[in-house]
């Protein structure tokens, strides 16, 4: 599907989705519960329904309250020899150790891009831990056998920290304690969110500076009622709508959050947009736009915010953290300085790990998703300030993360 976004100025308020990594998060903690939770502000992109799919496949009876409103009754006690993850990322990476903890073997399956993103990080340390793990030279599909026993494992995490939210939430149900020497942790605000999540399922985790877990092994996960907050990968994109197209509130987000891209903020104030931090609200408003530099090692589901605020930026701004988007959806780097150039924007990329935007005018042009959510979004952003209307290619890949987001473009267009 293609659409054209002309642009235009926007003002008004919107509710993002509520956060996909909090929603898997909790999902997978229903499941390893086996009592009674229920999940509430849930909302239905791609990736939360194939972690949906995945609890149910693993055992979990899902009972639907309301549109929004999930009750479920865990237990791992697999239903089927074969666990689909679609195209998430994270599903597969979470997932994956939670299917070890059993005996019967199960075949992790996933879908398009996927395909080509790396798992070798989890094959090794599942071994170690007590899986049988098929080798498919470091990519899906392959098959997992447990049960997990627990014990001590080296992790790279320098590519993700996904598979180590997997561990982190499996390892409290395995029979041993375990402990975690995690090398190059990237993302750590994202298992903080781990931690977090697993808390209030009442399991126990406790960390040295992301560099070593230690996970009790015999623990029980209680069952909860859990609200999903607001998602800020969603609210990062809206937020540089209003700051460099008009003025804009996203609604329940608070940057106390533990989510990552609460960084946007920070960024948004460096390159001087006005910031209105309330209770339950942002407001970010269009000011004289100025060159910034900021670091996304640890937020790199960032970059396409961050990229269409450089472009409304005067100067040349510098991101750090290029490493972390070789291995998403398609390579944001090189999909960035591609369909930037295309509107005009020049787009370097060097050997030293970062991005320069050199900010400007923005050209009416065809552009391309890549197959990508965050890249559909940011170049609908950008649209917003072009001499014309911009026309994105594939920009149902939104569907991913955000379904409404074209929908709610719509809405604040002034």
């Amino acid at each position: 599907m293609d659409i054209t976004v002309p642009p235009g100025h926007v003002a008004g308020a919107l509710t993002p989705p509520c956060s996909k990594s909090y929603a898997q998060r909790a999902l997978a903690a229903s499941l390893l519960s086996e009592e009674r939770s229920v999940l509430h502000h849930v909302e239905f992109c791609d990736d939360t329904r194939s972690a949906l799919r995945c609890i149910e496949m693993l055992g979990a009876e899902v009972q639907t309250i309301d549109e929004h409103t999930l009750a479920i009754r865990g237990g791992v006690h697999p239903r089927s020899r074969m666990l689909p993850v679609g195209e998430s990322g994270l599903a597969a990476r979470l997932f994956t150790p939670i299917a070890a903890l059993g005996n019967e073997k199960i075949r992790i399956e996933g879908e398009k891009s996927l395909l080509q993103r790396p798992m070798q990080m989890m094959i090794e340390p599942l071994r170690q831990l007590g899986a049988e793990v098929s080798d498919n030279e470091g990519f899906l599909p392959f098959e997992v056998c447990g049960p997990l026993r627990g014990g001590t494992v080296r992790v790279d995490g320098s590519v993700s920290s996904q598979f180590i939210t997997g561990l982190l939430l499996a390892l409290p149900l395995a029979a041993e304690d375990s402990t975690l020497h995690v090398e190059r942790a990237v993302s750590t605000p994202y298992l903080d969110m781990t931690v977090d999540a697993a808390a209030r399922f009442g399991v126990e985790i406790c960390h040295n500076d992301y560099s070593e877990f230690y996970i009790p092994g015999g623990q029980r996960y209680r069952g909860t009622d859990f609200a999903i907050e607001g998602d800020w990968s969603a609210a990062a994109m809206l937020l540089v709508a209003g700051a460099t197209a008009g003025e804009l509130t996203v609604r329940n987000v608070s940057v106390l959050s533990k989510q990552a891209d609460t960084a946007i903020c920070e960024a948004l104030v460096h390159a001087g947009a006005a910031v209105i931090d309330e209770p339950h609200s942002i407001t970010a408003a269009h000011r004289p736009l100025k060159a910034f530099e900021f670091d996304a090692t640890h937020c790199p589901d960032l970059f396409p915010a961050l990229a269409a605020l450089a472009a409304a930026a005067e100067g040349v701004s510098i991101l750090h953290g290029t490493s972390r988007l070789r291995h998403k959806e398609c390579d944001r780097a090189e999909a960035i300085r591609e369909e930037y150039g295309k509107l005009g924007i020049e787009v370097d990329l060097d050997k030293e790990d970062v991005m320069r935007i050199r900010g400007g005018e923005i050209r009416a042009a065809e552009v391309r998703s890549h197959g990508d959510h965050r890249m559909a979004m940011s170049l609908a952003v950008a649209a917003l300030r072009a001499s014309g209307p911009v026309r994105i290619e594939g920009a149902e890949c939104v569907a991913k993360s955000y379904p409404d987001f074209f929908d709610d473009l719509r809405k604040i267009k002034a």
